[in-house]
């Protein structure tokens, strides 16, 4: 063990006559572990809401969507979709018939998103269908067709499994007393969960044949919907497939769709690692203030450590030690609270929020590596940073002047 090693730590632990240093030391430590844990948990609570809103959305929509411009439909998609496909990275592309309708159930009514898509192909990828809360997907040789209908939205309506629901569409029929809209019974046949609340409560899931009946849009559909491999190369695959679509379509990615929402997550993300960080800047106060106090009352060890030999270099290691030391405790024990706090919070679920606004039931607390190692980076290059100042002063003590008068 080096002697400055061994001394610096006999200072941080032996019992002092001024213990007024002592309480500021520990002081220091806990300033550290404060500012550390807030920076944990701060970071982990917008992580894990990007994340876990990022999963939903992602979840229960596509990853790239291509559009019809004119509103008409897309017309010949079974064409386009075999190129979709040869773009590399994108795992499914299937077709979507959609319109705004009204829904009307045993005991409400309420508007609605309705979606045909095919089963058979997106059933494949996305979890929700393939574990549906109730029921089954419609069959496509039911005597009457099916429907499924979001957890939600077939509460606000009090319809369930087995029940006859009423659509009506936008687009309108003439008869004898004018025109009237068009409309059409289902049967709901099962109920999912994605856990989007804005999702779950306005969406309703028909076969793809049915839904280009219902809107009229003969061979058409609305749009074509794609998954990728890596959602965060959806901008450069939709730049490829760009080139590939007729004029009439454009392509928006999903990260175009909700740009504002992650925008602000980031900069939330960002000013808070900046204002907590404040904390640990503040505790790295106490730690110079610590050294310097310290400095004072062993002005008459360092004349004598001096005196037997000791360098400049071997003084201001000392202190530097202390005060690298009291930095590494304080953010050990925060990120060991902070790990723990967040664990906490996952398992039993304590902070709870409104679901139709936050699109989730509690908050969940997420910590990414690469975080966790810039929070412990940040607070000891600060404690660190804290004891060059003391050190240097204690490096250059006189030793003659130190024992001047003992």
């Amino acid at each position: 063990m080096d002697y400055e090693f061994f001394v610096a730590k006999r200072y941080l632990t032996a019992k002092r006559k001024q213990a007024f240093i002592s309480v500021i030391t520990i002081i220091s430590i806990l300033g550290i572990t404060i500012g550390v844990m807030a920076l944990i948990i701060a970071i982990g609570l917008i992580t894990g809401f990007q994340n876990d809103v990022q999963d939903k959305i992602l979840g229960s929509t596509s990853h790239v969507m291509v559009s019809d411009i004119t509103g008409e439909g897309i017309k010949d998609y079974t064409q386009l979709i075999p190129k979709i496909k040869d773009v590399k990275g994108v795992i499914s592309v299937s077709p979507v018939a959609y319109s705004t309708v009204l829904l009307s159930g045993p005991s409400d009514s309420k508007g609605a998103v309705l979606k045909g898509i095919d089963f058979e192909l997106d059933k494949e990828y996305y979890s929700w269908l393939q574990e549906l809360e109730g029921g089954n997907i419609p069959a496509p040789d039911s005597k009457r067709e099916g429907i499924l209908l979001g957890r939600e939205i077939a509460v606000g309506i009090g319809a369930g499994i087995g029940d006859v629901v009423e659509v009506f569409t936008p687009s309108f029929r003439l008869s004898p007393i004018g025109p009237l809209p068009r409309r059409k019974r289902f049967v709901v046949t099962g109920i999912f969960h994605t856990g989007l609340y804005e999702f779950d409560s306005t969406t309703a899931l028909i076969r793809l044949e049915s839904a280009q009946s219902l809107l009229r849009l003969g061979e058409g559909i609305s749009y074509i919907q794609i998954r990728i491999e890596n959602i965060f190369h959806a901008s450069k695959i939709a730049d490829q497939m760009r080139e590939i679509v007729p004029p009439f379509a454009y392509v928006t990615t999903w990260m175009e769709l909700n740009e504002s929402l992650f925008s602000a997550l980031k900069l939330e993300k960002n000013i808070m690692f900046l204002t907590i960080a404040l904390i640990v800047f503040v505790a790295a106060l106490n730690i110079v203030a610590t050294l310097i106090l310290m400095v004072m009352e062993k002005t008459r060890d360092i004349g004598i450590l001096l005196a037997m030999g000791a360098t400049s270099k071997g003084i201001r290691k000392i202190f530097f030690l202390q005060g690298a030391m009291i930095g590494v405790i304080g953010t050990a024990i925060g990120v060991l609270l902070g790990l723990f706090w967040c664990w906490l919070a996952n398992t039993f679920e304590l902070i709870k929020i409104p679901v139709d606004i936050y699109q989730i039931s509690h908050v969940p607390f997420r910590l990414k590596f690469l975080d966790l190692i810039l929070i412990v980076g940040i607070a000891l290059l600060i404690s660190f940073l804290s004891t060059l100042f003391p050190s240097h002063r204690a490096a250059r003590v006189n030793p003659v002047t130190a024992l001047k008068y003992e």
